[in-house]
């Protein structure tokens, strides 16, 4: 059936599945780059290795209890659907990013490629999500609710929170390692940035 004449486009169930798996499978690669050059991420997730690397206690445990108030906000804010997608693509890009590890090998890896690449990568993967109404869990449900209700950019605000956890870093990591992470969560977010903002892309799940 057409779409009547100003109304929104919607994405059908396996739009958005194969946006699911094919941004899980580009944010893998790019996770997988970082692990590769010895680089840090942003987000709940470096934010769980830094407190791992601080305290001792286990990254799985605390990344669990960190992502538990922000999914509670996209269930109330953002809806069940976006919240079970958004569940649905954590649990891949853990398990793509096992496997990806397995499949691919690198005999050399510039770290400063690895940054831009790396982090080009998983700019494009969590693109891919947002326009299907899908985050990573954490800070990008945050970010993204913040844009839907105020208009706060999604990237601008991830930008600013992935900063603030990666000079968290410098606590226990090289400099070098976090100046380069630093470059990567740019790349990153100003992609998110620049194209995912409203009237840029229209369409709902």
């Amino acid at each position: 059936m057409a779409e009547a004449a100003g109304a929104v486009p919607r994405h059908r169930w396996y739009e958005d599945l194969l946006a699911v798996l094919l941004g899980a499978m580009v944010m893998a690669l790019g996770v997988n780059l970082y692990a590769a050059a010895g680089l840090l991420t942003g987000s709940l997730m470096g934010l769980s290795l830094l407190l791992d690397y601080l305290s001792g206690w286990p990254f799985a445990g605390i990344f669990v209890l960190l992502n538990l108030p922000f999914f509670v906000l996209a269930r109330l804010r953002l809806g069940w659907a976006m919240t079970l997608r958004s569940a649905v693509a954590v649990l891949l890009i853990s398990v793509l990013s096992r496997l990806t590890a397995g499949w691919i090998g690198f005999s050399h890896l510039d770290p400063l490629y690895a940054a831009v690449a790396g982090g080009g990568l998983m700019g494009c993967g969590m693109l891919i999500l947002f326009r299907h109404r899908t985050s990573l869990g954490g800070i990008s449900i945050l970010a993204l609710f913040l844009q839907e209700r105020h208009g706060m950019r999604a990237g601008y605000v991830q930008m600013a929170i992935d900063a603030t956890i990666l000079l968290a870093a410098l606590l226990s990591q090289p400099p070098l390692a976090v100046l380069l992470s630093l470059l990567g969560a740019l790349v990153l977010n100003l992609i998110i940035a620049l194209n995912h903002r409203p009237g840029r892309y229209v369409a709902v799940s």
